[in-house]
């Protein structure tokens, strides 16, 4: 799934939330998303920082 997607889901769960409880399943849906979303970025972080360390030599 993209970044794109990815949010676009996270963010339809919420607004839905904001409406009624979400189910169980939906609940389960949303923290896996919000995982893969923050690995996401945690990875294109570290990415982008060992690419500086090694230009900065």
């Amino acid at each position: 799934m993209d970044i794109e997607t990815l949010t676009k889901r996270i963010n339809f769960l919420y607004n839905k939330s904001k409406e009624e409880p979400l189910t169980k399943k939906e609940l389960e849906e949303q923290a896996e998303l919000r995982k893969m979303y923050v690995d996401r970025v945690k990875n294109n972080l570290r990415s982008q920082l060992k690419g500086i360390k090694k230009n900065s030599k």
